[in-house]
């Protein structure tokens, strides 16, 4: 049996062309790929308005139905987390891979003003945007319980600061043997590792 179509979704300051040594790796062994351009504004855009933008892409490419799974870099998981959440894609996503995301915030993001760049701001740690997904998620638990959540994090993060806030509060949790955020989806060990997570059947 095949796998679904898989969506790739890129951090702040970052474009697809982020993925292109993991589509590399993958070497054509999960297609039909999407990987959205989602225009973040350098941080400017709210994290629910780039979710909305996602949904609009994943529809666009595969309809309404299909199962997805889905990995998020960065920034990228929490705009994945809140399509899932926000936007109904629990309902077709079969995995979810968070890598290095500030799902439970980040010091990085602190001094950020919300009025110039609301985007950043909702990766503060206890952010309006982090609380409400966490009040959701208390309230629809299922809506990553039942699907395979992982999470996969850089010891030596310093994006994510602490790196042990860069996942997700569900599902299993990995260390990648990356030296930097970036390295987490550039360097040949991290790719190994992610590459068996799409991998698996």
């Amino acid at each position: 049996m095949g796998h679904p179509p898989l969506v790739l979704v890129h951090g702040l300051w970052d474009t697809p062309r982020l993925f292109n040594r993991l589509c590399t790796a993958l070497d054509g062994r999960r297609d039909p790929l999407l990987i959205p351009h989602l225009h973040h504004g350098l941080g400017h855009v709210p994290l629910v308005d780039l979710a909305a933008r996602l949904d609009q892409h994943i529809t666009e490419a595969f309809g309404g139905d299909a199962v997805v799974d889905l990995l998020g870099f960065s920034m990228g998981g929490l705009v994945g987390r809140s399509w899932i959440q926000d936007f109904g894609g629990y309902r077709r996503t079969r995995r979810f891979l968070c890598v290095g995301s500030p799902q439970r915030g980040t010091l990085a993001a602190q001094l950020m003003p919300r009025a110039w760049l609301a985007g950043i701001a909702d990766m503060k740690l206890d952010s309006a945007f982090l609380k409400r997904l966490e009040t959701s998620l208390r309230r629809h638990p299922e809506r990553l319980a039942e699907l395979d959540c992982r999470s996969f994090y850089c010891r030596f993060d310093l994006m994510v600061v602490p790196s042990w806030r860069g996942v997700l509060p569900v599902g299993p949790v990995q260390p990648l043997p990356a030296r930097t955020h970036p390295g987490l989806v550039s360097e040949s060990r991290s790719l190994g590792r992610l590459c068996d997570a799409l991998l698996e059947p």
